[in-house]
């Protein structure tokens, strides 16, 4: 018993458990942001152009089974809209990571090396 909890404690401290545990937290009230944002903003619009307040009742009947489409057509808007979203803000935070990596200024090691030997031109 003592060897199974030994091994299971290696396992545990194998990785960064913390990291990734604060990350699926993070990324499930992520998730809650974009459902609002589908729900409060992109099903509205898109109701408003197709005349349905959403695609579940969309179905037809084949003998006594019923063919539920509607589920589908709203799980792939879903899918194209989270998409979507997820790569506007992703987008959107690599623009911003990028822009202090392009204002440090003049001053890096290819810069001043020519510095350098601009000067020793010079002399």
């Amino acid at each position: 018993m003592k060897k199974l909890f030994g091994e299971y404690r290696d396992f545990i401290n194998q990785g960064n458990v913390i990291t990734v545990a604060v990350g699926l937290v993070m990324a499930l009230y992520f998730k809650s942001i974009v459902d609002a944002f589908i729900n409060g903003v992109i099903m509205p619009i898109v109701s408003a152009i197709v005349g349905e307040q959403n695609f579940d009742d969309v179905d037809f009947g084949i003998g006594s089974a019923t063919i539920e489409v509607g589920l589908v057509i709203q799980a792939v808007i879903m899918f194209l809209v989270v998409a979507l979203v997820l790569f506007l803000i992703i987008k959107a935070y690599n623009t911003h990571i990028a822009k202090p990596a392009e204002e440090v200024g003049t001053d890096t090691e290819l810069s001043l090396l020519t510095e350098i030997r601009d000067e020793l031109r010079a002399r």
